[in-house]
């Protein structure tokens, strides 16, 4: 990790920089240096993964919060601190708490009817964030995740007892999980509920837990996964995979794992919707004359006809050629917004070109229909 460069280098931004700078830095770096502007030119691809990685984790706060306070060595996934792919719910996980982990589960809801300690529980939801392209966004894709979660011992199969042995019903709580104790007070004997502290509400003891497990029934496991991430998700948006979060306790099902997408922005298009935006240069001479245009879209590029006349800023569609509906029924358009680029540093001959078509076309300018007099008479009306 020594040869990397500082991140906030890389999109050359300030540590203070806001979520809107650092994204425009980053479009900024990423047209400088894609692989359409730059083909075969190794130096800029390297740049463009570099600028790709510095923007997948100062655009994430949690990851920005690490990298701020360890550097490159808090967003590594070598490292314990976690990294790009890392998990939600118990990545942290200590055997040593699992009593008080489980202990308010088990334990019953305070004063009043008590739960049943040996009832289904479902397990808890664990979520991910993963990062990517425009088009990944646009088309679907497939994305392999670590995460670390919550699954029955292997060894005990969840019993919390070693091999050979099973648990037994407590002996204080006869497996309810809470015991009454009778107080005496100034208005005579109370009776209360409490946890019961021999099972810690669970209403059974293991009296040869797993060496394993250290008798919970439960370890935390790191899993690496495929998902299928859908076509026309948008930045920010979720999108569950039912069944793969922490197991449930006493046969109950498993939670959902919860993946949290980030878009990176494109160099060329814009999202709105299922929409598409892109910018298209065109000389005076295209924009006046019409012209056969390679227009670039998701689907690679694709020949448009310019109409002679267009004007700048003018807009024209094309249909479907959009984000696929996350629901799978039809696809967005895509907008092509024209740019007339007008030409600098004309040399002597194109001056003296332009100076003939400006007396060829003539250089009266008109208000809708009124001529040049009456633009004259506007003018002095309105002093």
């Amino acid at each position: 990790m020594a040869d990397k460069r500082d991140y906030y280098e890389v999109l050359g931004v300030d540590k203070n920089a806001s979520e809107d700078e650092i994204k425009k830095a980053y479009r900024k770096k990423a047209k400088q240096y894609h692989p359409d502007l730059n083909p075969g030119d190794k130096e800029a691809e390297a740049k463009f993964k570099e600028a790709n990685e510095a923007y997948e984790v100062l655009s994430d706060a949690t990851k920005k919060a690490r990298y701020d306070q360890f550097g490159h060595a808090g967003v590594d996934p070598n490292y314990g601190a976690g990294g790009a792919g890392g998990a939600g719910g118990f990545g942290g996980f200590d055997f040593g708490d699992l009593g008080d982990l489980f202990g308010g589960i088990f334990g019953g809801f305070g004063g009043g009817r008590q739960a049943n300690p040996n009832a289904p529980r479902r397990g808890d939801d664990v979520q991910t964030r993963v990062t990517i392209s425009f088009e990944e966004a646009a088309k679907g894709c497939k994305r392999t995740v670590n995460i670390s979660r919550i699954e029955l011992c292997p060894e005990c199969g969840g019993t919390g007892a070693a091999k050979g042995s099973s648990p037994k019903t407590c002996p204080d709580c006869k497996g309810s999980g809470h015991v009454n104790v009778q107080q005496r007070t100034p208005f005579g004997v109370i009776s209360t509920s409490r946890t019961c502290s021999k099972c810690n509400g669970k209403g059974r003891v293991v009296d040869h837990p797993c060496s394993k497990c250290r008798g919970g029934g439960i370890v935390s496991k790191k899993v690496q996964m495929d998902v299928s991430i859908p076509a026309g998700i948008d930045d920010g948006q979720v999108f569950k995979v039912r069944g793969e979060g922490n197991k449930g306790l006493n046969g109950g099902p498993a939670g959902d794992l919860l993946v949290i997408v980030m878009v990176r922005p494109h160099p060329f298009f814009e999202r709105d919707g299922y929409n598409v935006w892109c910018d298209v240069k065109v000389s005076f001479a295209q924009a006046a004359l019409g012209d056969s245009l390679f227009v670039p879209t998701l689907d690679g590029k694709v020949k448009y006809e310019l109409p002679a006349g267009t004007q700048p800023g003018s807009v024209f569609v094309m249909r479907g050629r959009g984000i696929q509906a996350l629901n799978g029924r039809g696809k967005g358009d895509q907008m092509i917004r024209i740019i007339v680029e007008v030409p600098k540093n004309l040399n002597q001959k194109q001056k003296e070109l332009l100076k003939e078509f400006q007396n060829e076309f003539g250089t009266k300018t008109t208000f809708g229909n009124d001529d040049e007099d009456d633009r004259k008479g506007f003018f002095r009306k309105k002093k």
